[in-house]
C-alpha cells in the first residue's frame, strides 16, 4: 500500500503508523508539528517503512491546506490508494459547554474538515480507479449520551458521512472504512478513570491493519465494544436519561 496518514504522530494514529511501517509499506505523514513529523519519519523508517518518509504540513483546523497537502503526497508516493485520518479532538462535557472557541473547533475537526478532508482524498482516490479511505470514528456517535453530547454529535455526524461513502462508491472501488474505538489508553484519555473494555493502542492497530486488508467497513475497536454499544442502542429514553455512562 501507498498510505497518507493525518494524525499519525501521536496516540492510536502513531500506533497504526507503526504497524503498517512493520508490514513494509510506503507511508507519507501529514500533520501540523513539523519537527513531531520529522521524529516520527525517521522512527517509521527504522521500523521497516518501505523507502523514506516524507511528510507535509497539515491542519485539521484549516481546511484551505488539504488540497495541497494530498498533492505532496501524491508527489512524493508516486500516487496514493490509501488515506487514512485519524486526527481529532475530545474534550469533556462540561468543558465544552462553557468553552465556545473550544466547541467550535472540535465540531469543525471532528465533523465538517474531517468530511472536506475525506472528500479531498474521495476525489483523489475515485479519479485513479479506487481506493482505500479510512477514517476513525468514536463509539460515542452511536447513541446520544449525557457524558458526550457533543462529542457525540460530531463523532455521530462522521460516521453518517463514512456509511454514506461506503453505500455510494463501493461498487466504484472505493473500499470506505469507518473505525470505532472505544476506551482507548491514549494521551487524549490519560485523564480519565479507564472503564473494564479499555483497549491498548497497539491493539486497536493491529485491529485496523486487518480490516485494511479485508476492506472491512466497519471496525469497532477493541471488538467487545460492538456488543456493549447494541446493548446500549437498545436502552430506552427514559433509562437513559437516568444513567450516567
Amino acid at each position: 500500500m501507498k498510505v497518507v496518514l493525518l494524525g499519525a504522530t501521536r496516540g492510536m494514529g502513531r500506533a497504526l503508523a507503526q504497524e503498517l511501517a512493520r508490514r513494509g509499506e510506503s507511508l507519507f505523514l501529514l500533520g501540523r508539528d513539523a519537527s513531531e513529523l520529522e521524529r516520527s519519519a525517521r522512527d517509521l523508517e527504522i521500523r521497516g517503512a518501505r523507502g523514506p518518509v516524507r511528510h507535509a504540513p497539515c491542519d485539521l483546523l484549516d481546511a484551505t491546506g488539504f488540497a495541497a497537502a494530498l498533492d505532496a503526497a501524491d508527489a512524493a508516493l508516486e500516487g496514493f490508494d490509501t488515506v487514512i485520518l485519524t486526527a481529532g479532538l475530545f474534550a469533556a462535557q462540561e468543558k465544552l459547554e462553557k468553552d465556545a472557541a473550544l466547541l467550535r473547533d472540535l465540531l469543525l475537526a471532528n465533523f465538517a474538515h474531517s468530511v472536506l478532508f475525506c472528500e479531498e482524498a474521495r476525489r483523489r482516490l475515485l479519479a485513479r480507479g479506487g481506493g482505500t479511505l479510512c477514517a476513525f470514528s468514536s463509539v460515542a456517535g452511536d447513541r446520544g449520551r449525557k457524558p458526550v453530547v457533543l462529542y457525540g454529535a460530531s463523532k455521530a455526524g462522521l460516521s453518517g458521512y463514512l456509511e454514506g461513502l461506503d453505500h455510494r462508491y463501493r461498487s466504484q472501488g472505493l473500499v470506505t472504512i469507518c473505525v470505532k474505538p472505544g476506551f482507548v489508553k491514549t494521551g487524549m484519555t490519560a485523564d480519565l478513570e479507564p472503564p473494564p473494555f479499555a483497549g491498548e493502542p497497539e491493539a486497536v492497530a493491529a485491529q485496523v491493519a486487518r480490516a485494511l486488508e479485508r476492506g472491512t467497513p466497519l471496525v469497532y475497536a477493541p471488538s467487545v465494544w460492538r456488543w456493549v454499544m447494541l446493548l446500549i442502542r437498545q436502552l430506552p429514553r427514559a433509562v437513559m436519561r437516568r444513567v450516567s455512562f
